[in-house]
Formats: C-alpha cells, structure tokens, sequence
C-alpha cells in the first residue's frame, strides 16, 4: 500500500545517485528483483525521525533530512497501530549495528545457488545490515513477517520490498 503522508512504521523508498546507487541498481537486477531506481529504504519513525542502515552504521535522524528527495512511502496493507508500534520499538535495538556491503554479494552467491558454507546464517546475520535487511528485520521483530515466499531470512533488497508493497 502506498502512502502520500509517511506515519510510523511506514518503509521510505528512495534514490541512491552515483556509483554507489548504480552498483545497487546491478546488483538487484542480478537477483531478478528489477532495475527501477529505488536503491535506499528506511523505517518511518514516531517523531518525524527516521532508522536508516549507513556505512558509518544505522542510525535514527530527522525524516526532514528526505524533505527535497523522492521518496515512496509504503506498508503492509492491514497494518495495524500495535504492529507499527512494535516495528517502531523494535527499531530502536538496531542503532549503531554496522553496514555491510558483502551482504550484496552473499545475496548474489544465494541467487546464483554458489555452495559457501554459512551462507544462510551470515546472510540472515543480524551484526551486520544493509537498508532492506534492517527495515526487514524490524518488521521481523513485531511479528510482522512480510514475505511468505519461502526466501531466507535476511534475503531482501530495496526493490524487493518495492515489488511487493507498491506493485
């Protein structure tokens, strides 16, 4: 479901420019999740603040820090107030956990079916996250299981998440 007006609990989706949002771009196309322009995601936060996974490490910030940038807001359809509460607390465990730009080749190396031992457990890994694996997670953590398809915990990218909420 697709908001205009972002409220707690919603996902942001958004752009990232430069090499670093084109490697994602190939990177999601290479796990058959699309080559649209959505790059980034993040968790809607009371407040007008925001959880978002960065290299330096996620972090809670202002959601006016989006406030010139397009963003799709989405949600699970039938999500209720208590769910977005509980995704909401959750959020808060996670400030500090570390990027981790392998987690995009782990998930290819799942894609492409290559035998790395631990693969499953460091791709479903929670001491590391990228964007779409956080926002996941906290979804996780409220009971809030947004895919039903199967797939390993920890295996989402930021289309993904857009194929499944705004389609």
């Amino acid at each position: 479901m697709k908001h205009t007006h972002p409220v707690p609990g919603d996902i942001g989706l958004t752009t990232i420019s430069g090499v670093t949002g084109a490697l994602i771009r190939l990177g999601q196309w290479i796990n058959k999740d699309g080559f649209a322009d959505y790059e980034h995601v993040f968790l809607v936060l009371p407040d007008d603040r925001l959880l978002e996974a960065e290299p330096g490490g996620a972090r809670i910030i202002p959601l006016s820090a989006y406030a010139g940038d397009e963003v799709l807001y989405v949600c699970p359809e039938r999500l209720t107030e208590r769910q977005r509460t509980a995704i909401c607390d959750a959020a808060t465990r996670y400030v500090g956990v570390p990027y981790s730009f392998l987690d995009y080749v782990a998930i290819a190396a799942h894609r492409f079916h290559l035998p790395v031992p631990g693969l499953r457990r460091y791709i479903a890994g929670t001491g590391h996250m990228i964007c779409s694996q956080l926002v996941d997670q906290c979804y996780q953590d409220a009971g809030v299981h947004l895919f039903a398809d199967g797939r390993w915990p920890g295996y989402v990218t930021p289309m993904a998440l857009y194929n499944l909420l705004a389609r």
